[in-house]
């Protein structure tokens, strides 16, 4: 018989021997083994409930995808693997209780803003072009929500989104540039306020004090932080601000998004969970996308090289136009600058920016091959800025 079995419950097995603490510190072990189990599902539990309310938050645009298979035939191919073409659409929707403070809802809505985002194969570079809302542009045959299909118009360019909302703007900016949206994006005001609310607001720098009633918008002069409400009215504001035109609008809103893509990368928002959360939340609970991007899977597939594109090579410019010559208040595209741009983004050949760009010869042509050249000091440069520039000097 075992020596410790035949002492009984002395030697070994008394209430201060070592038995004991084994005993203790096994069950210490069970219990604390419980409580990290538990720590674990509770956390997984915690992750998984935060992704599924993002993933839950976006809206796929299904009507528009079907509307584009319907004419998938005559739409541009892609030339470049791995380049990508996402068309932002701000829409002017006054429905909801948070966008009804910005106008009366009529029941239709136009793109407030459309802006051809062009991200290059290896995402070396990104390439935003502002499209105006008053550019003449042929509008085909689109599909209304009312389920009525209309003619086919020239007419200015953000009435395609009232006529047959995102699948109608996709099929005109193709047919006018003759380059494929591969995805897109919709996002109203209040989407818009939110996204800057959760980056703690963006700066810019304003010359002189605004004054806007119409805005609501009343701002001193200098290095000024905006909040998402002073920033919508800020980006939106027209009459009030520089001359009143389209155009400095327009400069406006891309300085904005430059300061924006600035301040995401310098706060290192993508690569913090705390920061990162009420960003994605901010930017997906107004977002209405193709089918292929309404999952959180899709757009971290979508952004998850863009942080490693340096803010110069961030950059931002408005399609070459010139006055319409119907209409001295409407815009028509600037040839041969408009076209030679189109080409340039199809074929993923570099462009560059600068605040005053030389006039291009009606002579001029293309002889990139396709992807994008290493050699960018031929690359034809349009007036624009980069996320790197600050508005104040």
């Amino acid at each position: 018989m075992d020596s410790a079995r035949a002492l009984g419950p002395g030697l070994g097995a008394s209430a201060g021997g070592e038995g004991l603490i084994r005993r203790r510190r096994r069950r210490w072990l069970r219990g604390a083994g419980l409580a990290v189990a538990v720590a674990v599902a509770a956390t997984a539990g915690a992750a998984w409930a935060l992704y599924a309310k993002l993933d839950g938050n976006i809206t796929p645009d299904d009507a528009a995808a079907a509307e584009l298979a319907r004419y998938e035939k005559e739409r541009p191919t892609s030339l470049v693997k791995d380049a990508q073409n996402i068309l932002l659409i701000g829409s002017d929707s006054r429905s909801g209780d948070e966008n009804a403070r910005y106008g009366r809802d009529s029941g239709t809505e136009r793109s407030d803003t459309t802006i051809l985002l062009h991200l290059s194969a290896g995402r070396r570079t990104a390439t935003a072009v502002s499209l105006p809302r008053d550019l003449m542009v042929e509008v085909p045959a689109c599909l209304g929500s009312d389920g009525t299909r209309g003619e086919p118009a020239f007419t200015m360019f953000n009435s395609a989104f009232q006529k047959g909302g995102s699948a109608c703007t996709i099929r005109t900016v193709e047919k006018l540039t003759n380059i494929r949206v591969d995805h897109h994006m919709v996002v109203d005001f209040h989407g818009f306020k939110d996204m800057v609310d959760a980056v703690d607001g963006v700066t810019v720098c304003l010359d002189e004090p605004i004054n806007d009633k119409a805005a609501k918008l009343r701002l001193p002069a200098g290095r000024v932080t905006l909040d998402g409400e002073e920033a919508l009215g800020y980006v939106r504001a027209r009459k009030s601000l520089g001359d009143g035109s389209d155009t400095e609008r327009m400069d406006r809103q891309q300085r904005f998004l430059g300061a924006l893509v600035h301040k995401v990368q310098s706060n290192d928002v993508l690569l913090n969970p705390v920061k990162l959360y009420p960003v994605l939340d901010a930017a997906t609970s107004s977002l209405t996308t193709d089918p292929d991007l309404a999952s959180l899977r899709g757009l971290y597939e979508l952004v998850r090289g863009l942080r490693h594109i340096p803010t110069e090579r961030v950059q931002f410019l408005t399609v070459p136009r010139e006055p319409y010559v119907g209409d001295a208040n409407r815009d028509q595209l600037a040839e041969p600058e408009a076209r030679r741009l189109f080409e340039r983004l199809r074929k993923d050949a570099p462009v560059k920016v600068t605040e005053k760009a030389p006039k291009f010869s009606e002579h001029s042509h293309d002889e990139e091959p396709y992807g994008e050249s290493e050699n960018e000091s031929a690359a034809p440069t349009f007036r624009g800025n980069t996320a790197a520039e600050d508005s104040c000097g």
